[in-house]
């Protein structure tokens, strides 16, 4: 039913867990491939990539440009459901997602809906539970969801759509929103986040707060808001 598309790029610990919480989803037929596209690493994430099960594909391009090219070998599932690295998915996803899958089916305008998933940093205190406060204001808001909410998307609606456009960065609020704010369903299911936030420098998260400000808000095409980004 799912075939799921990772990009990576030196993830190998941070893939170990994503794979690991995909499991119960594979067991039950849920999930029917996994497609790492890594980006050229230079630690053990294809060692880890293989021990699972996942196809493995390099391409040294944007992660953009990865994220459409495991689309386009994928070819077991309907569904694609685009994930990175960095997140793993709450126990029981899967059953969530699969009714999700099976409603769309049956709604006239089904085909043409997606779904992302309620986002959780991994982190304590204070600083990490607003920021999700914050993310899923702006998803209910303005139906733009990060890349680490991960998206699941049959593929007939990701191809009518052109799939992701090949950016730089921002290629998440970029599908998102051509997808159309009306047509994306947040799921009650969380992605927890390592906390790519933790990882960056103040200036690069305001900087990138703006750029996404920009596309989120005021309607500015990611393709220029990008510039601000970095």
């Amino acid at each position: 039913m799912i075939s799921v598309i990772i990009p990576t790029k030196n993830s190998e610990t941070d893939l170990v867990h994503a794979l690991s919480a995909l499991v119960p989803a594979a067991a039950e037929g849920v999930i029917r491939e996994v497609i790492v596209v890594d980006g050229g690493s230079s630690d053990n994430t294809e060692q880890v990539a293989d021990a699972a099960g996942c196809e493995w594909v390099s391409l040294h391009a944007a992660r953009s440009e990865r994220l459409s090219f495991g689309a386009s070998r994928a070819s077991r599932g309907e569904w694609l459901l685009f994930l990175r690295p960095e997140t793993i998915l709450e126990s029981g996803w899967h059953h969530e997602a699969q009714a999700f899958v099976d409603r769309a089916s049956r709604a006239p305008n089904g085909a043409r809906t997606a779904a992302s998933f309620r986002l959780r940093y991994e982190s304590f205190g204070l600083s990490a539970r607003v920021s999700e406060s914050i993310a899923a204001l702006r998803s209910q808001l303005l139906g733009m969801p990060y890349g680490n909410q991960g998206l699941l998307i049959s593929r007939q609606f990701y191809q009518k759509l052109g799939g992701h456009r090949p950016l730089p960065e921002l290629e998440d609020l970029d599908i998102a929103k051509r997808i159309g704010r009306g047509r994306i369903v947040f799921l009650r299911a969380a992605a927890v986040s390592a906390g790519q936030t933790e990882r960056e420098g103040l200036i690069s998260r305001l900087r990138q707060a703006l750029a996404r400000f920009c596309v989120g808000t005021l309607r500015i095409p990611a393709s220029v808001a990008v510039k601000l980004h970095g």
